[in-house]
């Protein structure tokens, strides 16, 4: 019964966040369509590995298959060992004199995976399916790729379907492409894989200053995340980061009887409370002051995110709410500042198991979203002198009893470390570059991102290689990433290798 409930749950939520549908057809005649039709096999046998970086050995198969891929294809290919799993770098065979080096990013692990959550037996198994009205999302033959007619808005159901193992097989295509017609890159390419992404990269900082020098390069571009809602393609020149905190509130020893020490004993869920309440307004703003320091959005900036077709009434419908915060004046203008988020929150027993206790502590673990001009470390330093003016002692520990008593507020933080944010400016070579390269392929202007919410591990390659980066998001937004029934619309792929190929066959100017 209870696994039920969660099906019929999830049921809904998946129908409603995949009921967008895109209009773009496939573009039968492009140079990439044969070559990227005949690797929906390749991309099939790829998602079948499983690739949850808790587990090495089914990593090591990952590793193997994209080594012998990238030796299919001319590449030498080095392992780059870390303390658990490598990194696989690959270099394309091309010296091209007296033009830049490209490093290209993906990564290959995925989420971990709950079965009991999919709609297929084998969330590993790529499942092909078509949306029927009154009937949801419905299987069908893989064998449909082979037919005269192949429908954009198919999708492909798999882990990793979308993130990020389908923009790496794109590039494949697209190479085989590109080699297909005798042409070569007019530019020297190294890709490099990451198998730890999922888990935030934690040895990529550490071997991009190892690996410094094989890793050099001029410019970086990164295939990960979903395009912009209306599926036009998409740039992002920028990504915020991250930093995250635990704020534990003491109250007594142990849980005492709200009956009798109920206006006796200070109820630590309440302390928490009124500490959170006091760090944001009620339109959202963080009221710590200093917390939005550096931050100046001009003209030219506000004019160039003005250009992304967002509506306002549409993203509010979709996440399900009746008004936004007003940390920005629309969606654009609200990344471009730091966010200070709650993203959990404990006390005591809830539901059929609630108590009458006043509770012994309250827990609430918060993220703080980086913006470029905002320093994780020093936005943690602001939440706790924030704190330490609230009339509280910091703790990193649990306390003593001679603390309980000698202090009237205690509360325990644990921090953890910053991953930066990072942004290219909108006029930046490469900027310009991926810009007209897409502009030429699809005969439509991208959309620019100035930044992405969210966050990637990649900022060890901008700041220790010093290089300009962008990102090149492919996949469809209602693509579920991370959460069950991973997809990807079938239209994006074939979209994705056709602008991949435009970019391995555009001089770098």
């Amino acid at each position: 019964m209870i696994r039920m409930k969660k099906h019929i749950l999830f049921l809904f939520i998946f129908t409603y966040f995949t009921a967008q549908s895109f209009s773009q057809d496939i573009d039968t005649t492009h140079e990439s369509y044969a070559t990227a039709l005949a690797s929906l096999e390749e991309l099939k046998e790829l998602l079948a590995i499983p690739n949850d970086a808790n587990f090495p050995k089914d990593i090591a198969q990952n590793v193997k298959w994209c080594e012998s891929k990238f030796q299919e294809y001319n590449f030498t290919t080095t392992q780059l060992p870390t303390e658990t799993v490598p990194l696989l770098l690959a270099e394309y065979n091309n010296k091209v004199k007296r033009a830049p080096t490209f490093l290209f990013y993906f990564h290959i692990d995925g989420q971990p995976v709950d079965p009991s959550f999919w709609f297929q037996e084998n969330p590993y198994q790529a499942v092909l399916k078509k949306q029927v009205e009154a009937e949801g999302w419905v299987d069908i033959p893989w064998s449909n790729f082979q037919a005269e007619s192949i429908d954009p808005d198919w999708r492909i159901f798999a882990r990793s379907s979308s993130d990020d193992k389908s923009p790496f097989v794109m590039f494949l295509a697209a190479l085989k492409t590109l080699k297909s017609l005798n042409k070569d890159l007019p530019y020297n390419l190294k890709i490099i894989l990451d198998f730890e992404e999922e888990k935030g990269s934690p040895r990529l900082a550490k071997a991009v200053l190892e690996y410094k020098e094989a890793l050099k390069a001029d410019q970086l571009i990164i295939f990960d995340g979903p395009k912009h809602l209306s599926n036009r393609p998409t740039i992002a020149f920028g990504a915020r980061g991250i930093t995250t905190m635990s704020l534990k509130v003491h109250g007594p020893t142990f849980p005492l009887h709200s009956g009798h020490y109920g206006n006796y004993a200070p109820n630590p869920a309440l302390r928490l409370a009124q500490l959170l309440s006091s760090m944001k307004d009620a339109n959202g703003r963080v009221l710590i002051p200093g917390y939005y320091e550096g931050i100046q959005l001009t003209d030219e900036i506000k004019e160039i995110m003005a250009e992304v077709p967002d509506v306002q009434r549409e993203i509010m419908a979709k996440i399900g709410v009746g008004e936004m915060d007003l940390v920005g004046s629309n969606y654009q203008e609200s990344l471009q500042y730091p966010s200070l988020n709650i993203r959990g929150m404990a006390s005591a027993w809830v539901g059929d198991e609630a108590r009458t206790i006043v509770p012994a502590t309250a827990l609430a673990e918060i993220d703080l979203r980086l913006v470029v001009e905002s320093d994780g470390d020093r936005l943690k330093k602001l939440v706790r002198d924030h704190i330490e003016r609230q009339g509280y002692i910091i703790l990193d520990r649990k306390p003593t009893s001679r603390e309980r008593v000698k202090h009237q507020k205690i509360i325990e933080i644990k921090e953890r470390g910053v991953t930066d944010a990072f942004r290219t400016a909108f006029d930046a070579p490469i900027g310009i570059w991926v810009f007209e390269s897409i502009n030429k392929t699809f005969e439509e202007k991208p959309i620019r991102l100035r930044t992405m919410g969210g966050t990637l591990p990649t900022s060890p390659f901008i700041n220790t290689l010093d290089v300009p980066a962008v990102i090149i998001p492919l996949v469809n937004s209602d693509n579920n990433q991370h959460s069950p029934n991973e997809n990807l619309r079938v239209g994006n792929y074939f979209d994705g290798v056709k602008l991949i190929y435009g970019l391995l066959s555009s001089p770098f100017k």
